[in-house]
């Protein structure tokens, strides 16, 4: 999902499974980068130092299936369905 201004938002679960919420798409791929390796969230620099934002938004928005890049070292994948992987 994006907004008009240009920030980039992935719908994520919050708590109980059956809700979900807007999540900025830097929000949830560094707490993603977080919660799978030893860095935390604010060692994680700004997206755009590891992913075109182009490319990351035809995938958010349904053009592209999914799209990998390496964050400090690590494979992450995310899909058009909002799910976030890091390898």
């Amino acid at each position: 999902m994006s907004s008009e201004n240009g920030d980039v938002y992935i719908m994520s679960p919050s708590g109980d499974e059956e809700w979900v919420s807007p999540t900025p798409v830097r929000t949830a791929i560094a707490d993603a980068v977080a919660d799978a390796t030893d860095l935390a969230g604010d060692e994680v620099g700004d997206i755009e130092e590891y992913v075109d934002l182009p490319a990351l938004r035809a995938v958010i928005d349904g053009d592209e299936e999914q799209l990998t890049f390496s964050v400090e070292d690590h494979e992450v994948t995310i899909t058009d369905e909002g799910d976030i992987q890091v390898d």
